[in-house]
Formats: structure tokens, C-alpha cells, sequence
């Protein structure tokens, strides 16, 4: 039976789908191993072996085996056995997890019960693991299926991992933002929204909005220092494009959304601010659009009746309208990274590109705390004019089922910076050429109209603000959209274009943003590196 201690390995001969098995758990390594087994002994372990590691164990439990017929003659040496059943993560295609049982069966009572107990006081001992949740529910968002989705696939694990939950099904825009202004959230160990982009950008705002208001910062400062909070997000996903959801786990799959909250993951994410004239618009995670995809959003909302067909719709209208804004794009280039967005290096669990940047930018603001470096304010800035169909801001890879690969591939989810890509006028033919790359593997910047730069501050200010003034001493003077109004197969300038903000519309085309590093936290660990999908179940 091997040492009774919780600190040395503890070491087994039980059965496992009527197999003789040994079975070995070693606290040291936090490690549940078992393999086939048939001779005297325990034997070593063969290539066939299986480990769940007991990070990814959800629950333990003694089975019921009563009313269970075992017609076998490996069952009749035991007069009355005995079983536990561990609960545990199961590694499935694409990233997706799922949720598998392994029941192992003993001779002995005692033995059993030692299993039991010294398995469930190594789950007690996992501290990172969410015990009480604040769960937002958007019953409207995508197809309308997030109540189910959550009944269905994600209330069961969250009751086998002894998670109690509170549940606000919402009834009206930014209610989940709202509540997180008013309740004390401090009694949860995180958040939950199960919805789509929409649904966690509203959780997004009002955490940090809270915490900002807790700690006494103005969010309406270009420059304020925000404060990150000590609650997790964990996004159930139940939207149309769950671009947040892809990007940090891999998949759009609800069931793999679960596991990562019920095992505690936790992943550090930027957050970019949009600030214009000192007053803050909004926070931004993944698409900071302006041109192209800004005038996708903003003609949709418009056919809100159309339902999920009216994306196409309106990037077809926007595609054929082929409008280029001019504009002036001032950056600070984040010399702090260690990556860069062309390296082919995509952000990945446990990432060191994250890791290191943050160290790197941490050493970076103290050095301009002491005096020993340039200050924010006298550092070079780049500054690139001219006319564009396209300026992007990506904090992440922004992939999704459309395109696995994202806008974006090697963009980090928690290195302080985002990538700022600017599509310059070209033919309607090129800048097709440049779309459909966002959906195989080629690189989509090998263009001459294409240019990308990782930055930690921006600001964007379109021709036609800074005419303005001009244009009040010279009425006379036509306004740069009616210049081809006659001709709709040209690249028509257009005065200016609206914001795609994750999904919602600023009609500010002025505006400055600013990346602050690992703000908020996920309950995600990355997309792991692709592995042979687990064989334990």
C-alpha cells in the first residue's frame, strides 16, 4: 500500500475499467499516475501510463456501488468492493477540454478511504481555486442561448467543484456594469459573464471602474496609474464571434470555459484606455478599429433587424465603398518588448515574451522615476500622415472561428503593448488580397501598404479636425467626401470615419490611447502549446 503521510508518495494496487492497475500519487510532483499492471507487484510504469495532475482534478468522491453487477471473474476475489472516483480535466482537439471520470476500485474499505481522504486534502490545499462567484448572464446576446448554454453545460461542474454561485440574469445594457458599481464585490472570488464580447466588456468597465473608484483614481486622466483588482473574469462563451474567449483559451467552447474557472487558472491581460479631450470613452482589450472596421460597426448597428447576417452585410457594403480617411498617427514605439509583430512568436501559457516585457517595462518606470531615463513626456515619438482604409489597434491575436490566426498573430495578451497597424489607400483588388490573408497562414503585413508597429501610446487625429479651423475662415471650400462623390470605383477620402471599439461605436475620430500592462486578470492560462489529446477517460 506504500506510506500512509500526505508528503510521501502514496503507491497502490487497484483496478480501473476491470484492470489490474497500479496506481501512484506523489505530492511532491502533485501528480496521479496509473498504468496497467497484470503480474505480482506494482511493475513500472510503460508508455500506456496515465497522470492527471492534481491542479486538473476538479473533484474526488466515494462511489456508489451498490445495485453495480460485475459478471466478471476478476470481481468475485472482492466480497464487497469498493470505489472513488476522480473527477478531472480530459484534453480533447483544438483546445478544447473536457470533463472525464476515472473510478478506481479497491479491495479494502481503509484503502479506500486513505485515497479519499489524502487526494481531497491536496485539492484543499490549491488556494487559487474560486470557492464563490458572481455569475451575469446575457439571455439575449448571439443566439440567444446563454441561459441555456449555462444550465447546461456549465451549473454541473460548477456544483461537482463545490462552487456556489449568485446569478444575475440581465435585462438591459450595461446592468452588469451597473451592479458592479452598487454590490460589495468583495465577498466573490471573481466574476463570471456568460454571453459574448459585449457581455464582457460590460463586466470589464465596471470592475475597473470600481476598483479605480475604490482606490480613488480618476479614469479620466490621459495618465492616471490605474490599479489592478484583485478579481478574476471568467467568460462563458455565448456570442456571436467570442474573439476574447478564442484569444486566451483557444476555443469557443463553454465546457472548456468552465474547467479553467473550476481549476483556478489565471492570466494577466493589458487593457488600452481611449481618452479624448481628458474624458475617458472606453476600455479596450482586443479591436481598436478605425476606417475599415469602424464603418463595419457603425453601418450594422443600423440593421440590428438583420440579426448575425448583418456583419456580412455591412462588410460587404463597407468592402465595395472602399473609403480611405485621411489622418495623422503620432506613436510611442514600446521599446520595452522583447517580441516583435512579424517574429511568428504567437502569445502562448506560460508565455516568456509577457513575462519578460513586464519586467522590462517595471525596470523601465522606475529608471524614469529616479531621473535615470527619459520621462514619458520627452520620448521619441513617431509620427506617420497620410491617407488610410484601415488603422487597427490589437492587444491580442483577435482570433476567432473566421480567422484562426487573428489580425494580429503575434500579439501578447499581457507584454504592455499593442500592435498598430495602418492599411494605407490602395485598390480594391489589394486590400482583398490583405483580408483574405486573415484566414490562411500567410503573413498578412508583407505588403508595401501595410505597415505594423508595436506600441504602448498612441493618438489618432483625422484631416478633417484638423481642418477645422481652416475651414471656418474659408466656407467656400468643399469638404474633402464630395471629392469623388461621382466616382464610386476610386478610393474616395472621406471627412471622417467612426471607431470599432471591441464591438461598440465611437464617433469621436480624435482620440489617444494609452496601454496599461496586465491590468486585469482572466481565469484562462493561454492557448497551450497543441498536444496528443489525453487517453484517460
Amino acid at each position: 500500500m506504500g506510506a500512509t503521510g500526505a508528503a510521501e508518495p502514496l503507491r497502490s494496487v487497484l483496478w480501473v475499467k476491470q484492470q489490474r492497475c497500479a496506481v501512484s500519487l506523489e505530492p511532491a510532483r502533485a501528480l496521479l499516475r496509473w498504468w496497467r499492471s497484470p503480474g505480482p507487484g506494482a511493475g513500472a510504469p510503460g508508455a500506456d501510463a496515465c497522470s492527471v495532475p492534481v491542479s486538473e482534478i476538479i473533484a474526488v468522491e466515494e462511489t456508489d456501488v451498490q445495485g453495480k453487477h460485475h459478471s466478471s471473474g476478476k470481481w468475485q476475489k472482492m466480497e464487497k468492493p469498493y470505489a472513488f472516483t476522480v473527477h478531472c480535466v480530459k484534453r480533447a482537439r483544438r483546445h478544447r477540454w473536457k470533463w472525464a471520470q476515472v473510478t478506481f476500485w479497491c479491495p479494502e474499505e481503509q484503502l479506500c478511504h486513505l485515497w479519499l481522504q489524502t487526494l481531497q486534502e491536496m485539492l484543499e490545499k490549491l488556494t487559487s481555486r474560486p470557492k464563490h462567484l458572481l455569475v451575469f448572464i446575457n439571455p439575449f446576446g448571439g443566439k440567444g442561448q446563454g441561459k441555456r448554454i449555462y444550465e447546461r453545460k456549465v451549473a454541473p461542474l460548477f456544483t461537482l467543484a463545490s462552487i456556489t454561485t449568485d446569478i444575475i440574469v440581465t435585462e438591459h445594457a450595461n446592468q452588469a456594469k451597473e451592479t458592479l458599481y452598487e454590490i460589495h464585490v468583495e465577498k466573490y472570488d471573481g466574476i463570471v459573464c456568460v454571453g459574448g464580447d459585449g457581455m464582457f466588456s460590460e463586466v470589464l468597465h465596471g470592475l475597473i471602474g470600481r476598483t479605480q473608484r475604490s482606490a480613488g483614481v480618476d479614469q479620466n486622466h490621459p495618465r492616471a496609474v490605474l490599479v489592478p483588482s484583485s478579481l478574476r473574469i471568467g467568460i462563458i462563451p455565448a456570442g456571436s464571434t467570442d474573439c476574447v474567449c478564442y484569444s486566451t483559451v483557444g476555443t469557443s467552447d463553454a465546457e472548456t470555459s468552465a474547467l479553467h474557472i473550476v481549476v483556478g487558472d489565471s492570466l494577466a491581460m493589458d487593457v488600452s484606455s481611449v481618452h479624448r479631450n481628458s474624458t475617458l470613452l472606453r476600455y479596450s482589450v482586443s479591436l481598436l478599429g478605425y476606417g475599415f472596421y469602424g464603418d463595419i460597426i457603425k453601418d450594422s448597428e443600423k440593421k440590428r433587424w438583420l440579426g448575425l447576417a448583418r456583419y456580412d452585410f455591412s462588410g460587404l457594403k463597407t468592402f465595395l465603398s472602399h473609403h480611405c480617411y485621411e489622418g495623422t498617427v503620432s506613436f510611442l514605439p514600446a521599446q520595452h518588448t522583447v517580441g516583435s509583430p512579424r517574429d511568428g512568436k504567437p502569445c502562448r501559457a506560460g508565455c516568456f515574451v509577457c513575462r519578460q516585457s513586464r519586467q522590462q517595462l517595471e525596470d523601465e518606470q522606475k529608471k524614469a522615476l529616479y531621473g535615470l531615463e527619459a520621462a514619458e513626456d520627452v520620448e521619441e515619438w513617431q509620427v506617420v500622415c497620410g491617407k488610410f482604409l484601415a488603422i487597427n489597434a490589437t492587444n491580442m491575436s483577435c482570433a476567432c472561428r473566421r480567422s484562426p490566426r487573428g489580425l494580429s498573430p503575434a500579439a501578447h495578451l499581457g507584454d504592455g503593448s499593442s500592435d498598430l497597424i495602418l492599411i494605407r489607400k490602395c485598390s480594391r483588388f489589394n486590400f482583398l488580397r490583405f483580408l483574405i490573408r486573415h484566414t490562411n497562414q500567410q503573413d498578412q503585413f508583407d505588403f508595401t501598404f501595410v505597415e505594423v508597429y508595436r506600441v504602448k501610446k498612441f493618438q489618432f487625429t483625422s484631416k478633417h479636425v484638423e481642418d477645422e479651423d481652416s475651414d471656418l475662415k474659408d466656407g467656400g471650400k468643399k469638404r474633402f467626401g464630395h471629392i469623388c462623390s461621382s466616382h464610386p470605383s476610386c478610393c474616395c477620402a472621406v471627412s471622417s470615419s467612426s471607431w470599432n471599439c471591441d464591438g461598440e461605436v465611437l464617433h469621436s475620430p480624435a482620440i489617444e490611447v494609452r496601454v496599461h500592462c496586465q491590468l486585469v486578470r482572466l481565469f484562462a492560462r493561454g492557448i497551450e502549446e497543441t498536444v496528443k489529446p489525453d487517453s484517460h477517460s
